[in-house]
């Protein structure tokens, strides 16, 4: 195994290691701060952080506000104090060692606003800008206006040179980094073009050596790039390092860090990860951002694709193919369906799907009358967590502050499922915390089945953040 060299990183020399940030309430003050005193790059989320009473107990985000935008502010302010709170938690960890960079999503709620107003409240404690989900022209404005780095989230050389050209060149000396996020690996959210097969995953040598291809091209020989997705093993990366064709290289690491003492994480989200096997995880476009994200294939995920399949074209009045009248709704409105369609609506309907819920491309899906309730219910209690969300047709942008098409009811609320498996209850029983880890998202690397083989991980093993860093630079 190559030696790991330090690499220049935010101002200052660090090991080339940098945790990547996850949201809601998963990359914290705690887990960043670690991994920065171990000399890397910890990652503190910005998305709906947590904040503190003054017992040092978490402080429920609960909204009062009549209209979405009245619960959006209140989000912000959340939002901002959280922001601040991890912050300031991360910078009295690392005591100095290492670097504190924040991770935004570009598309989230009033993302600048709740990034400048947490940069102001904390001062000279976030070394680094991380960003994506998203195209953030604007990322580098705000770098500027606040003299930190910022480090890009991109999925291809074309996204970059399209963030250069029409901003990040005239801010160039504070560009820090440039992230490629493999959009088939990385866990999360992932930057799949439509151009691009999610089943075909490409090789990220390729892309990333595009990217620094259009980096040279601009004077960027030396500006690291940090692999971001799938990586586990450095030894499996050795071709990476102190590769002149790459050029400068570090590793994000966003699955790994899940698994260590200082993760926040229920325990059992913890135990669930060392139970995982290959395929598990699972590339779905089930998101109410409209991008592919990458999740375990749990209950949750399941039912929303059984949603999805109760699923058939109708019309308001008959057209070709689309000619079998049904009822449908409270009021037994008459709509055209193909009279194909009518045994399986027949069908789910004795299943008792009898709920049907309109879509924006003009089909019918059908679901139990309590599901139907709970959609119902999850849109109107939006906050405005995202810029704009299929799932509750919310836009952040005025006069009316709607995308113009109608909710999507085969999408979720996602800040509410984010909510509830970052925030189980301690006095949860096992069994009731399985039950909330099954039906609610669970992020993850497709890597992430590789704790229950890994010989580290062996007999329930959970390592220290320093521990697991250690392990890493050994090649493993």
């Amino acid at each position: 195994m190559k030696p790991i060299k330090a690499i220049r990183m935010s101002g200052r020399d660090v090991l080339p290691l940098v945790e990547g940030g996850k949201g809601v309430s998963i990359s914290t003050g705690v887990s960043a701060g670690h991994w920065a005193a171990a000399g890397g790059i910890g990652t503190v989320s910005l998305v709906n952080a947590d904040s503190y009473d003054a017992d040092g107990n978490i402080i429920p985000q609960i909204y009062h506000g009549r209209t979405r935008r009245e619960r959006q502010q209140e989000l912000v302010r959340y939002a901002i104090e959280g922001g601040i709170a991890q912050a300031r938690i991360a910078h009295d960890i690392a005591g100095g060692r290492g670097r504190i960079h924040a991770n935004f999503l570009w598309e989230m709620g009033a993302a600048e606003e709740v990034v400048t107003g947490i940069l102001a409240g904390a001062p000279g404690l976030i070394h680094g800008l991380t960003c994506g989900a998203g195209m953030p022209y604007r990322l580098s404005d705000i770098a500027a206006r606040f003299g930190v780095h910022y480090y890009p989230i991109v999925s291809s050389g074309r996204a970059f040179n399209a963030l250069w050209r029409r901003s990040y060149s005239r801010t160039a000396d504070l560009l820090g980094g440039v992230v490629y996020e493999d959009p088939w690996r990385a866990g999360g959210h992932n930057g799949l073009s439509n151009t691009e097969n999610p089943l075909a995953p490409e090789a990220p040598y390729a892309r990333v050596r595009e990217l620094r291809n259009v980096m040279r091209k601009y004077g960027l020989d030396e500006t690291p790039i940090i692999m971001a997705g799938g990586v586990w093993w450095l030894e499996e990366w050795e071709d990476w390092i102190d590769n002149p064709e790459l050029g400068p290289i570090a590793f994000q690491f966003g699955t790994r860090p899940l698994l260590t003492r200082e993760s926040p994480i229920p325990e059992a989200w913890k135990q669930r990860l060392l139970h995982l096997q290959k395929g598990d995880v699972y590339l779905n476009r089930f998101s109410p951002t409209g991008f592919y994200s990458s999740a375990v294939n749990n209950t949750f995920l399941q039912r929303l694709r059984q949603r999805s399949d109760r699923q058939v074209a109708y019309r308001s009045a008959p057209e070709e193919g689309l000619t079998a009248p049904v009822a449908v709704g409270a009021r037994g409105r008459e709509v055209f369906v193909a009279p194909d369609d009518l045994g399986k609506i027949g069908n789910w309907q004795a299943e008792g799907f009898t709920e049907v819920l309109r879509t924006p491309d003009q089909t019918l899906v059908f679901v139990t009358p309590e599901e139907g309730r709970e959609v119902v219910r999850d849109q109107a209690a939006c906050m405005g967590c995202l810029s704009q969300c299929n799932f509750s047709n919310w836009s952040q942008k005025g006069p009316a502050f709607s995308t113009g098409q109608r909710a999507d009811p085969r999408s979720f609320c996602i800040q509410k499922t984010l909510q509830a498996v970052s925030h189980i209850p301690p006095e949860a029983t096992p069994a009731e915390a399985d039950r909330v880890m099954d039906h609610n998202l669970m992020f993850g690397g497709t890597n992430a089945w590789r704790f229950g083989a890994d010989p580290f991980y062996a007999n329930g093993h959970v390592p220290t953040v320093k521990e697991l860093v250690t392990r890493i630079l050994s090649g493993r």
